[in-house]
Protein backbone atom coordinates (compact mmCIF):
# COMPACT_ATOMS: atom_id res chain seq x y z
CA UNK A 1 0.00 0.00 0.00
CA UNK A 2 1.35 3.47 -0.87
CA UNK A 3 1.92 5.92 1.95
CA UNK A 4 -1.15 8.12 2.40
CA UNK A 5 -0.54 11.88 2.59
CA UNK A 6 -2.84 14.72 3.64
CA UNK A 7 -2.18 18.37 2.90
CA UNK A 8 -3.13 21.42 4.95
CA UNK A 9 -3.15 24.61 2.89
CA UNK A 10 -4.04 25.32 -0.72
CA UNK A 11 -1.27 27.83 -1.43
CA UNK A 12 1.19 28.03 -4.29
CA UNK A 13 3.73 25.60 -2.80
CA UNK A 14 1.15 22.80 -3.09
CA UNK A 15 2.19 22.11 -6.68
CA UNK A 16 5.70 21.11 -5.59
CA UNK A 17 4.61 19.12 -2.56
CA UNK A 18 2.13 17.17 -4.67
CA UNK A 19 4.71 16.41 -7.36
CA UNK A 20 7.29 15.32 -4.80
CA UNK A 21 4.98 13.07 -2.82
CA UNK A 22 3.81 11.38 -6.01
CA UNK A 23 7.38 11.00 -7.27
CA UNK A 24 8.04 8.96 -4.11
CA UNK A 25 5.02 6.76 -4.85
CA UNK A 26 2.77 8.20 -2.15
CA UNK A 27 -0.96 8.74 -2.49
CA UNK A 28 -2.36 12.20 -1.71
CA UNK A 29 -5.78 11.37 -0.30
CA UNK A 30 -7.07 14.75 0.90
CA UNK A 31 -6.48 18.48 1.28
CA UNK A 32 -7.82 20.80 3.99
CA UNK A 33 -8.03 24.59 4.06
CA UNK A 34 -10.12 26.94 6.20
CA UNK A 35 -11.21 28.37 2.85
CA UNK A 36 -13.02 25.23 1.77
CA UNK A 37 -13.68 26.62 -1.70
CA UNK A 38 -9.92 27.05 -2.17
CA UNK A 39 -9.38 23.50 -0.96
CA UNK A 40 -11.91 22.15 -3.46
CA UNK A 41 -10.41 24.18 -6.30
CA UNK A 42 -6.92 22.89 -5.46
CA UNK A 43 -8.23 19.34 -5.21
CA UNK A 44 -9.73 19.64 -8.68
CA UNK A 45 -6.58 21.18 -10.11
CA UNK A 46 -4.13 18.68 -8.65
CA UNK A 47 -6.24 15.54 -8.76
CA UNK A 48 -6.75 15.14 -5.01
CA UNK A 49 -9.86 13.06 -4.30
CA UNK A 50 -11.21 14.86 -1.21
CA UNK A 51 -11.28 18.41 0.18
CA UNK A 52 -12.25 19.64 3.63
CA UNK A 53 -12.72 22.92 5.49
CA UNK A 54 -10.58 21.95 8.48
CA UNK A 55 -7.71 19.62 9.41
CA UNK A 56 -9.97 17.95 11.97
CA UNK A 57 -12.53 17.06 9.30
CA UNK A 58 -9.77 15.70 7.06
CA UNK A 59 -8.34 13.44 9.77
CA UNK A 60 -11.77 12.23 10.82
CA UNK A 61 -12.67 11.28 7.25
CA UNK A 62 -9.25 9.87 6.33
CA UNK A 63 -7.84 7.97 9.34
CA UNK A 64 -5.32 6.17 7.14
CA UNK A 65 -3.28 9.34 6.57
CA UNK A 66 0.31 8.71 7.67
CA UNK A 67 1.99 12.01 6.81
CA UNK A 68 0.74 15.59 6.66
CA UNK A 69 2.18 18.56 4.79
CA UNK A 70 1.69 21.97 6.43
CA UNK A 71 1.54 24.77 3.83
CA UNK A 72 0.12 27.78 5.69
CA UNK A 73 1.28 31.23 6.92
CA UNK A 74 4.18 31.08 9.37
CA UNK A 75 2.12 31.79 12.50
CA UNK A 76 0.26 28.51 12.08
CA UNK A 77 3.24 26.23 11.42
CA UNK A 78 3.87 25.27 15.04
CA UNK A 79 0.26 24.80 16.23
CA UNK A 80 -0.77 22.75 13.20
CA UNK A 81 2.41 20.66 13.19
CA UNK A 82 1.98 19.90 16.90
CA UNK A 83 -1.69 19.04 16.37
CA UNK A 84 -0.81 16.61 13.58
CA UNK A 85 2.04 15.04 15.56
CA UNK A 86 -0.25 14.55 18.54
CA UNK A 87 -2.68 12.86 16.16
CA UNK A 88 0.07 10.37 15.30
CA UNK A 89 1.07 11.75 11.90
CA UNK A 90 4.49 12.45 10.42
CA UNK A 91 4.83 16.14 9.50
CA UNK A 92 6.46 17.94 6.58
CA UNK A 93 6.29 21.67 7.32
CA UNK A 94 7.00 24.57 5.03
CA UNK A 95 9.77 26.99 5.95
CA UNK A 96 10.42 28.77 8.22
CA UNK A 97 10.04 26.05 10.85
CA UNK A 98 8.06 28.42 13.09
CA UNK A 99 7.99 32.03 14.30
CA UNK A 100 10.92 31.46 16.67
CA UNK A 101 13.17 28.86 18.28
CA UNK A 102 10.86 28.41 21.26
CA UNK A 103 8.07 27.18 19.01
CA UNK A 104 10.47 24.81 17.24
CA UNK A 105 11.39 23.36 20.62
CA UNK A 106 7.72 22.66 21.27
CA UNK A 107 7.39 20.98 17.88
CA UNK A 108 10.42 18.78 18.59
CA UNK A 109 8.98 17.76 21.96
CA UNK A 110 5.71 16.78 20.28
CA UNK A 111 7.55 14.75 17.62
CA UNK A 112 9.64 12.96 20.23
CA UNK A 113 6.59 12.13 22.33
CA UNK A 114 4.66 10.84 19.31
CA UNK A 115 7.63 8.96 17.89
CA UNK A 116 6.97 10.56 14.49
CA UNK A 117 9.21 12.25 11.98
CA UNK A 118 9.27 16.04 11.78
CA UNK A 119 10.85 17.56 8.67
CA UNK A 120 10.93 20.97 7.04
CA UNK A 121 11.01 22.13 3.44
CA UNK A 122 14.60 23.35 3.29
CA UNK A 123 14.40 22.63 -0.42
CA UNK A 124 17.72 24.15 -1.45
CA UNK A 125 19.49 21.27 0.27
CA UNK A 126 17.79 19.02 -2.31
CA UNK A 127 19.14 20.83 -5.37
CA UNK A 128 21.50 18.78 -7.55
CA UNK A 129 24.20 21.41 -7.00
CA UNK A 130 23.88 21.04 -3.23
CA UNK A 131 24.16 17.25 -3.44
CA UNK A 132 27.29 17.69 -5.57
CA UNK A 133 28.98 20.15 -3.20
CA UNK A 134 28.09 18.04 -0.16
CA UNK A 135 29.85 15.18 -1.93
CA UNK A 136 33.05 17.21 -2.20
CA UNK A 137 32.71 18.30 1.41
CA UNK A 138 32.07 14.75 2.57
CA UNK A 139 35.02 13.17 0.74
CA UNK A 140 37.53 15.67 2.16
CA UNK A 141 38.12 17.65 -1.03
CA UNK A 142 37.07 20.90 0.63
CA UNK A 143 38.62 20.27 4.04
CA UNK A 144 37.29 22.24 7.00
CA UNK A 145 35.11 25.18 5.98
CA UNK A 146 36.48 28.20 7.82
CA UNK A 147 34.09 30.82 6.50
CA UNK A 148 30.95 31.16 4.41
CA UNK A 149 28.77 33.90 2.97
CA UNK A 150 25.01 33.43 2.63
CA UNK A 151 23.08 35.77 0.38
CA UNK A 152 19.53 36.10 -0.91
CA UNK A 153 19.05 39.67 -2.06
CA UNK A 154 16.34 41.30 -4.11
CA UNK A 155 16.06 44.80 -5.47
CA UNK A 156 12.29 44.79 -5.89
CA UNK A 157 10.94 41.76 -4.10
CA UNK A 158 8.42 42.74 -1.42
CA UNK A 159 5.65 40.08 -1.59
CA UNK A 160 2.68 42.41 -1.32
CA UNK A 161 1.80 45.11 1.22
CA UNK A 162 -0.34 44.55 4.29
CA UNK A 163 -0.63 40.81 3.78
CA UNK A 164 0.66 38.20 6.20
CA UNK A 165 4.21 38.37 4.81
CA UNK A 166 4.65 41.97 6.00
CA UNK A 167 2.93 41.61 9.39
CA UNK A 168 5.37 40.46 12.06
CA UNK A 169 2.63 38.87 14.17
CA UNK A 170 1.81 36.52 11.29
CA UNK A 171 5.21 36.04 9.66
CA UNK A 172 7.75 36.43 12.45
CA UNK A 173 9.70 38.91 10.34
CA UNK A 174 10.55 39.95 6.80
CA UNK A 175 13.13 38.64 4.34
CA UNK A 176 15.42 37.27 7.06
CA UNK A 177 12.86 34.64 8.07
CA UNK A 178 11.24 34.35 4.63
CA UNK A 179 14.46 33.85 2.66
CA UNK A 180 16.44 31.94 5.29
CA UNK A 181 17.27 29.20 2.78
CA UNK A 182 20.83 30.32 2.07
CA UNK A 183 21.63 30.71 5.76
CA UNK A 184 20.36 27.16 6.24
CA UNK A 185 22.34 25.89 3.25
CA UNK A 186 25.55 27.50 4.50
CA UNK A 187 25.06 25.92 7.92
CA UNK A 188 24.39 22.59 6.19
CA UNK A 189 27.67 22.82 4.29
CA UNK A 190 29.46 23.79 7.54
CA UNK A 191 27.94 20.79 9.39
CA UNK A 192 25.89 22.97 11.73
CA UNK A 193 28.53 24.15 14.21
CA UNK A 194 27.42 25.58 17.55
CA UNK A 195 26.87 29.34 17.23
CA UNK A 196 28.67 31.60 19.70
CA UNK A 197 28.01 35.28 18.89
CA UNK A 198 25.68 37.09 16.47
CA UNK A 199 26.02 40.74 15.45
CA UNK A 200 23.46 42.09 12.99
CA UNK A 201 21.44 45.04 11.74
CA UNK A 202 18.12 45.25 9.95
CA UNK A 203 16.84 48.07 7.73
CA UNK A 204 13.27 49.06 6.94
CA UNK A 205 13.96 51.47 4.09
CA UNK A 206 11.51 50.89 1.22
CA UNK A 207 9.22 48.53 3.17
CA UNK A 208 6.29 50.87 2.51
CA UNK A 209 7.33 51.84 -1.02
CA UNK A 210 5.19 50.05 -3.61
CA UNK A 211 7.84 50.69 -6.21
CA UNK A 212 9.75 47.85 -4.57
CA UNK A 213 6.99 45.24 -4.86
CA UNK A 214 7.96 41.94 -6.44
CA UNK A 215 6.43 40.45 -9.59
CA UNK A 216 4.58 37.83 -7.50
CA UNK A 217 3.16 37.55 -4.03
CA UNK A 218 -0.21 38.36 -2.51
CA UNK A 219 -2.68 41.21 -3.11
CA UNK A 220 -2.13 44.45 -1.22
CA UNK A 221 -4.31 45.30 1.78
CA UNK A 222 -4.87 48.90 2.76
CA UNK A 223 -4.79 50.16 6.33
CA UNK A 224 -2.43 47.45 7.61
CA UNK A 225 0.99 48.28 9.05
CA UNK A 226 4.02 46.76 7.35
CA UNK A 227 6.20 46.22 10.43
CA UNK A 228 8.98 43.94 9.17
CA UNK A 229 12.45 44.66 7.85
CA UNK A 230 13.31 45.15 4.20
CA UNK A 231 16.91 43.91 4.61
CA UNK A 232 19.16 42.22 7.17
CA UNK A 233 22.94 42.01 7.39
CA UNK A 234 24.93 40.16 10.00
CA UNK A 235 27.76 37.94 11.14
CA UNK A 236 27.72 34.72 13.12
CA UNK A 237 30.80 33.33 14.86
CA UNK A 238 30.84 29.73 16.02
CA UNK A 239 32.42 27.95 18.97
CA UNK A 240 34.54 26.03 16.44
CA UNK A 241 36.15 29.25 15.19
CA UNK A 242 34.19 29.24 11.94
CA UNK A 243 32.34 32.35 10.75
CA UNK A 244 29.27 33.07 8.60
CA UNK A 245 28.17 36.39 7.13
CA UNK A 246 24.66 36.93 5.82
CA UNK A 247 22.84 39.41 3.59
CA UNK A 248 19.11 39.00 2.99
CA UNK A 249 16.67 41.48 1.46
CA UNK A 250 13.37 42.00 -0.28
CA UNK A 251 14.16 45.61 -1.19
CA UNK A 252 17.72 46.87 -1.38
CA UNK A 253 19.88 48.77 -3.86
CA UNK A 254 21.52 45.79 -5.54
CA UNK A 255 22.02 45.07 -9.23
CA UNK A 256 19.76 42.00 -9.44
CA UNK A 257 18.30 39.18 -7.40
CA UNK A 258 21.06 36.87 -6.25
CA UNK A 259 20.74 33.63 -4.31
CA UNK A 260 24.07 32.16 -3.25
CA UNK A 261 26.31 30.46 -0.73
CA UNK A 262 30.07 30.86 -1.04
CA UNK A 263 32.50 29.07 1.27
CA UNK A 264 36.23 28.93 1.90
CA UNK A 265 37.73 25.65 3.08
CA UNK A 266 41.22 24.60 4.07
CA UNK A 267 41.56 22.55 0.87
CA UNK A 268 39.07 24.17 -1.53
CA UNK A 269 36.37 26.78 -1.80
CA UNK A 270 33.04 26.66 -3.56
CA UNK A 271 29.93 28.49 -4.62
CA UNK A 272 26.34 27.68 -5.47
CA UNK A 273 24.48 30.56 -7.09
CA UNK A 274 21.27 31.46 -8.87
CA UNK A 275 21.04 34.82 -10.65
CA UNK A 276 17.59 35.99 -11.65
CA UNK A 277 16.67 38.26 -14.54
CA UNK A 278 14.38 41.26 -14.21
CA UNK A 279 11.32 39.00 -14.43
CA UNK A 280 12.25 37.13 -11.26
CA UNK A 281 11.21 33.83 -12.81
CA UNK A 282 12.99 30.53 -12.10
CA UNK A 283 12.92 29.41 -15.73
CA UNK A 284 15.05 32.38 -16.84
CA UNK A 285 17.53 32.22 -13.97
CA UNK A 286 21.20 31.35 -14.40
CA UNK A 287 22.54 28.61 -12.12
CA UNK A 288 26.23 28.21 -11.30
CA UNK A 289 28.06 25.65 -9.19
CA UNK A 290 31.83 25.91 -8.79
CA UNK A 291 34.76 24.52 -6.85
CA UNK A 292 37.97 26.51 -6.29
CA UNK A 293 41.22 24.57 -5.82
CA UNK A 294 44.99 24.91 -6.13
CA UNK A 295 46.59 22.37 -8.45
CA UNK A 296 50.31 22.22 -9.28
CA UNK A 297 50.73 25.79 -8.09
CA UNK A 298 47.85 27.06 -10.21
CA UNK A 299 44.48 28.52 -9.24
CA UNK A 300 41.89 26.22 -10.81
CA UNK A 301 38.16 26.93 -10.91
CA UNK A 302 36.07 23.85 -11.63
CA UNK A 303 32.59 24.23 -13.04
CA UNK A 304 30.33 21.56 -11.53
CA UNK A 305 27.75 20.51 -14.11
CA UNK A 306 24.52 19.04 -12.74
CA UNK A 307 21.08 18.37 -14.13
CA UNK A 308 18.82 21.41 -14.49
CA UNK A 309 16.46 22.04 -11.57
CA UNK A 310 14.22 25.06 -12.07
CA UNK A 311 12.21 24.35 -8.92
CA UNK A 312 15.28 24.73 -6.64
CA UNK A 313 14.85 21.27 -5.12
CA UNK A 314 11.25 21.72 -3.98
CA UNK A 315 9.98 18.51 -5.56
CA UNK A 316 12.98 16.46 -4.45
CA UNK A 317 12.62 17.78 -0.90
CA UNK A 318 9.00 16.60 -0.66
CA UNK A 319 9.99 13.28 -2.19
CA UNK A 320 12.65 12.86 0.52
CA UNK A 321 10.01 13.25 3.24
CA UNK A 322 8.06 10.26 2.00
CA UNK A 323 11.17 8.15 1.42
CA UNK A 324 12.43 9.05 4.90
CA UNK A 325 9.25 8.02 6.69
CA UNK A 326 9.29 4.78 4.69
CA UNK A 327 12.91 4.17 5.77
CA UNK A 328 14.19 4.20 2.19
CA UNK A 329 16.32 7.35 2.49
CA UNK A 330 17.98 9.38 5.22
CA UNK A 331 16.20 12.69 5.91
CA UNK A 332 17.85 15.69 4.27
CA UNK A 333 17.11 17.78 7.38
CA UNK A 334 16.54 17.13 11.06
CA UNK A 335 14.62 18.99 13.80
CA UNK A 336 17.75 19.82 15.79
CA UNK A 337 19.20 21.57 12.75
CA UNK A 338 16.00 23.60 12.40
CA UNK A 339 16.30 24.60 16.06
CA UNK A 340 19.89 25.81 15.59
CA UNK A 341 18.85 27.81 12.53
CA UNK A 342 15.98 29.50 14.34
CA UNK A 343 18.19 30.32 17.33
CA UNK A 344 20.43 32.21 14.92
CA UNK A 345 17.45 33.97 13.29
CA UNK A 346 16.18 34.99 16.75
CA UNK A 347 19.63 36.29 17.65
CA UNK A 348 19.87 38.34 14.45
CA UNK A 349 16.60 40.09 15.33
CA UNK A 350 17.66 40.53 18.95
CA UNK A 351 21.02 42.01 17.97
CA UNK A 352 19.38 44.36 15.46
CA UNK A 353 16.91 45.53 18.12
CA UNK A 354 19.52 46.11 20.82
CA UNK A 355 22.37 47.31 18.63
CA UNK A 356 24.66 44.87 20.47
CA UNK A 357 26.17 41.47 19.87
CA UNK A 358 24.14 38.53 21.18
CA UNK A 359 25.86 35.56 22.78
CA UNK A 360 24.32 32.13 22.31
Amino acid sequence: MPTQIGIIGAGGMLQYHAAGFRAAGAEIVAIADLNEAAAKAAADKWGIPAAYGSPEAMLAACPGIEGVAVIVPNKFHAPLAIQMLEAGKHVFCEKPPALNAGEVGQMIAAADKAGKRLMFNFNNRARPESFALRGYIGDGTVGRINSAQAKWVRRTGIPGFGGWFTQRALSGGGPLIDLLHMIDLALYFMDFPEPAVVLARTFDDFINDKGFKGPWGIPDREGVVNDVEAAAHGMVTFKTGQVLTLQVSWAEMVKREEVSVTFQGTQAGGKIERLFGSDGIDATAIDTCELYVQEHGNAVNRSIVTSACEDMGRIRSAQNFVLAIEGKEEPINTPDQALKLMKIIDAVYASAASGKAVEL
